[in-house]
C-alpha cells in the first residue's frame, strides 16, 4: 500500500514528540501539525518537479501503454495538420507536465484497415521558427493542394505547447505515439498516496526535516538533512531515470 499524507505527517510529527493527526482531525490542524503538513507537501512537490520525466510520472493507463511506441497515440486524419497533445484537457492546468519531443513516432500499425507491410517511421522535431522559416510557404500551398499530402515526416509544436502539427499533411489515418508525463498535484486529503515507490518516502521526510529544523532556526541539523535528501535525490535519478543495465556495470570501480 502506498504510504499516504496522514502517515508521512505523523511520521514527522512523533520525531518532534508531538501529537499525531488522525483521519478525523487532519483536515482541521493548525499550529505545528499544519506546519508539519506544509512541510511535508513541499518536500513532495521539490521531489515530483525535480524532474518533470520521472518514469512514475509517465502517463497511460495500464494496457494500453506500448513502451517501445510511446504512451500516448494520436489517430491523424487525412487533411488536418494540427491536433491537441491531451484531447480530453480543458485547461493548462490539466495538460501533460512533459511531453519527449524527440521520440514521436508514425506508424499505419493498429490502423483499422491496414496490413502488412506497414509505414513506420520517426518524426523529426523542428521548431516552429524552423518551419516558419523553411517550411511555411509550402506548406501553404499543401493546404490547397491534396496532391502535395503525403506521410508525416517532422513534427513541431504550436506557440501555446497544447498541440502538435506534422508536416507534410497526412493523406491518410496514420498513429502518432509519443512519451507523456502527467503534471503532478500536491496532497491534500489525509489518505492521498504518494506517486513514486514507497521506498524513496525517506527522501521525502529528509527534504521535510530540513524544511522543519529551518523554521526552528537549527542550522546544523537542516544542513544534516539536507544532505541526506541530496543523497536520496541522487539515488532516486540514479534508479528512476533510465538505469543503466547491470551487465554495463563495473564493480570493479568503488566510490567512496
Amino acid at each position: 500500500m502506498a504510504t499516504t499524507y496522514l502517515q508521512l505527517t505523523n511520521e514527522l510529527l512523533r520525531e518532534s514528540n508531538e501529537v499525531v493527526l488522525t483521519s478525523s482531525t487532519f483536515s482541521g490542524a493548525v499550529g505545528i501539525q499544519a506546519h508539519v503538513k506544509d512541510c511535508i507537501n513541499r518536500a513532495y512537490n521539490d521531489i515530483v518537479m525535480a524532474e518533470p520525466r520521472w518514469s512514475f510520472l509517465a502517463t497511460g493507463e495500464s494496457g494500453t501503454t506500448d513502451p517501445f511506441y510511446g504512451n500516448v497515440s494520436v489517430d491523424t486524419v487525412e487533411g488536418t495538420r494540427w491536433y491537441e497533445l491531451k484531447a480530453s484537457s480543458s485547461s493548462v492546468a490539466n495538460d501533460y507536465g512533459a511531453i519527449n519531443w524527440d521520440d514521436f513516432y508514425i506508424t499505419t500499425i493498429g490502423v483499422s484497415g491496414e496490413s502488412a507491410p506497414y509505414t513506420s517511421k520517426n518524426l523529426r522535431f523542428a521548431t516552429l521558427e524552423d518551419w516558419k522559416d523553411f517550411r511555411r510557404e509550402a506548406e501553404n500551398v499543401d493546404d490547397a493542394d491534396t496532391q502535395t499530402y503525403g506521410t508525416p515526416n517532422v513534427v513541431f509544436r504550436s506557440t501555446d505547447g497544447r498541440k502538435f502539427g506534422v508536416s507534410p499533411i497526412p493523406d491518410k489515418v496514420y498513429k502518432v505515439w509519443f512519451f507523456a508525463y502527467d503534471l503532478p498535484t500536491a496532497l491534500s486529503a489525509h489518505g492521498d498516496a504518494i506517486v513514486f515507490p514507497d521506498m524513496y518516502s525517506t527522501v521525502l521526510l529528509a527534504r521535510a526535516r530540513y524544511y522543519m529544523h529551518q523554521f526552528k532556526d537549527d542550522s546544523q541539523v537542516a544542513a544534516f538533512a539536507l544532505d541526506d535528501y541530496k543523497r536520496g535525490l541522487r539515488r532516486m535519478r540514479s534508479n528512476l531515470l533510465n538505469p543503466a543495465p547491470k551487465y554495463i556495470t563495473d564493480d570493479r570501480v568503488k566510490v567512496v
